[in-house]
């Protein structure tokens, strides 16, 4: 089910009316609720695959309580370990056996063999790689003793299955979320409100900028080889607002969604395209995704401890694996690398960390140097993701090569006017907004009633104008 379909609209205030009803003291009736609303949201892509996450479920609670029980050392690493490869196990053959088939029989006739590999027609659950890594984090908490297992089975299995985070994220630790399950939820319509006002935002971001960017962006990137260096320029700048819109735009929904019933997920993305330099934007950028390989991988790997190798070595992993984990293609993996080339300057001269601080924070206007800083930390971002939206790494590679061409001075075939118009408001509203956790949070406290409901009006009439049939 989608966050920006009929039957989410539908099944939102149903659930909504069903959770509400019931005693805010029934803690478990109401997470009997959202389990099974959790569920018929999942199986509506595929109700097969809800076998899947129930039994990962199942797996990491048996785990955790055991984990829990026992003090000896080689058990409680043998769970772990269970753990580890019973998740990551579901992971790699749901999403990688094929690129794994493939690159192995691609390098055994690079070097004179030749083979013919047996491919699956494999599905790839929707949402495994994040209630993964979410029930993955739980054993590994438990295991370093961060947080005790819960017993609670409803609570659990309603944590790894929430509906509003499920498919697309935010990754939520269990310190953050799972203690919201076991303690009782009030009803505040001043929060109800301001999450409404989150999901509308949200369902901007999705439909009127990234739904509208995919139109222009497919047929660019579909056709690359018909196109000029501008116009190839043109479709990576709108990728980019497209992803940006994307992710974000179904993050702001998510969080909305779950505040409507008393849960506080955590900001996903913090204005990213606001950054000024390139180890600002991954602090900003998929903000989840990012903690969890620092929190998981980068610091038990050694972070940036030891000689200049070891702290070179780590960066290139963590971007690498990230890289893989969006996707099973070369390209994702060039995507990871070119990521941990432009981090690596900043690392080295131990200034990754010098724009911890809101661009511009109290002020209209950034000065001319941030403005600068954020127009190449922008492009280099674009230019990444050039490999992340190619087919292959040979077209990604013609494409530059053609942005780079004289045709670069041409004028872009494609010039979809009205929507760059209502980029440029989006960008404005995001820029006056970019203090708060969502663009247009504190708008209440900024306009009166009416100019306040003009502008909802004019949000949900672009959303209807601008929904892509």
């Amino acid at each position: 089910m989608l966050f920006n379909s009929i039957e989410f609209a539908i099944f939102i205030p149903l659930v909504f009316v069903f959770f509400w009803l019931i005693p805010t003291k029934n803690i478990k009736l109401q997470n009997v609720v959202l389990l099974i609303a959790s569920y018929v949201f999942y199986s509506w892509w595929d109700w097969r695959f809800l076998s899947l996450i129930i039994f990962s479920s199942f797996i990491d609670y048996l785990i955790g309580i055991k984990l829990g029980e026992t003090k000896k050392l080689n058990q409680r690493k043998l769970l772990l370990m269970l753990s580890i490869v019973a998740n990551l196990g579901f992971l790699g053959f749901f999403k990688y056996y094929n690129f794994f088939v493939d690159s192995f029989s691609d390098a055994f006739t690079l070097l004179g063999g030749h083979m013919s590999p047996t491919r699956l027609n494999i599905i790839l659950p929707v949402g495994i790689s994040f209630y993964t890594f979410q029930t993955l984090s739980y054993s590994i908490d438990i295991y370093k003793r961060r947080i005790t297992p819960t017993k609670d089975i409803i609570a659990f299995f309603t944590y790894v299955s929430f509906f509003p985070q499920l498919v697309a994220g935010p990754i939520e630790r269990a310190q953050n979320l799972l203690p919201q399950f076991l303690k009782k939820r009030k009803f505040n319509p001043q929060k109800a409100t301001d999450a409404l006002r989150q999901i509308l935002w949200g369902l901007f971001k999705k439909i009127v900028i990234a739904d509208n960017c995919a139109q222009s962006v497919d047929l660019i990137f579909n056709n690359s080889g018909d196109y000029s260096g501008s116009t190839l320029l043109v479709g990576a700048i709108l990728f980019s607002l497209q992803i940006y819109g994307d992710f974000s735009g179904y993050s702001d929904i998510a969080i909305g969604t779950a505040r409507l019933f008393g849960f506080n997920l955590k900001q996903n993305f913090a204005f990213p395209y606001f950054s000024r330099d390139i180890a600002e934007f991954w602090r900003r950028w998929h903000i989840s995704l990012s903690t969890w390989f620092r929190d998981y991988l980068y610091i038990p790997i050694g972070g940036n401890r030891g000689t200049i190798f070891i702290q070179v070595r780590n960066i290139f992993v963590i971007f690498i694996v990230s890289g893989f984990w969006h996707g099973s293609n070369w390209n994702f993996i060039v995507w990871g690398i070119l990521n941990a080339l432009y981090f690596l300057p900043l690392l080295l001269l131990k200034r990754n960390r010098n724009n911890l601080e809101i661009v511009a924070k109290g002020k209209l206007f950034p000065s001319l140097k941030e403005i600068s800083n954020i127009f190449v930390t922008f492009c280099l971002v674009s230019f990444s993701w050039i490999f992340f939206r190619s087919e292959t790494i040979g077209q990604s590679l013609s494409i530059l090569s053609e942005i780079i061409s004289p045709s670069i001075a041409s004028i872009p075939e494609i010039r979809p006017t009205t929507l760059l118009i209502t980029i440029f408001l989006f960008v404005i509203i995001e820029w006056l907004g970019r203090e708060n956790q969502f663009a247009i949070e504190k708008i209440a406290s900024k306009f009166n009633n009416i100019l306040r409901w003009i502008f909802y009006l004019i949000l949900i009439i672009s959303i209807n104008l601008y929904s892509v049939k």
